[in-house]
């Protein structure tokens, strides 16, 4: 999910900031540059780590800034198929609930939650499962299966992830707790 990568870029140093330090302009460029940003092969930019090496600089001519070449360490988030992942709930809809996973939202769509039926309780804002009567609501920390990405790289937030907790060791956190402890009660009886 968060992977630290070693990446080159160039990157210009405007008049005004030349003669400082150079490492700080440039790793203060990186981050305006690439922090918050998409790259559908790289992932999410997160934070620039560490200036590995700076080039010579060059000169454009009509243009007073300098532009380095830089290798630098990056922290990215890079959300995989089939990844298992930890997250909380922050949204309740209809369709089913949006799961904090890092610095993007899945969708865990209703049909992904249980194999029971279940029903959307718009007031208490949770989603409420037919037969046992389990809930899910904002802020219920839940552990689910990435099926489904789409990045969009020129607006990060409305990329799309889904998710599934329809599988054995996935689901509402409590839940997996309680058929465990259940679990455990039987081998010991």
């Amino acid at each position: 999910m968060y992977v630290k990568i070693r990446a080159i870029d160039v990157v210009r140093v405007p008049p005004e900031r030349l003669g400082g330090d150079l490492r700080l302009t440039v790793k203060e460029m990186l981050r305006d540059k690439l922090e918050g940003r998409m790259d559908k092969k790289i992932g999410m930019f997160i934070a620039i780590l560490d200036i590995v090496d700076t080039k010579e600089g060059r000169i454009m001519i009509g243009d007073g800034g300098v532009y380095y070449e830089t290798a630098f360490d990056v922290l990215v988030f890079r959300p995989k198929m089939q990844e298992i992942v930890e997250g909380e709930v922050v949204e309740i809809v209809e369709f089913g609930a949006f799961v904090e996973i890092g610095p993007l939202d899945g969708l865990l769509h209703i049909s992904q939650i249980t194999d029971e039926y279940i029903s959307y309780d718009e007031k208490g804002a949770k989603l409420i499962t037919k037969d046992t009567n389990r809930t899910l609501g904002e802020g219920d920390k839940v552990r689910a299966r990435i099926v489904a990405i789409s990045l969009n790289e020129r607006d990060p937030g409305d990329s799309k992830i889904g998710l599934t907790m329809r599988q054995p060791g996935l689901g509402k956190i409590e839940w997996l707790e309680a058929e465990r402890e259940k679990e455990m009660k039987a081998e010991a009886e």
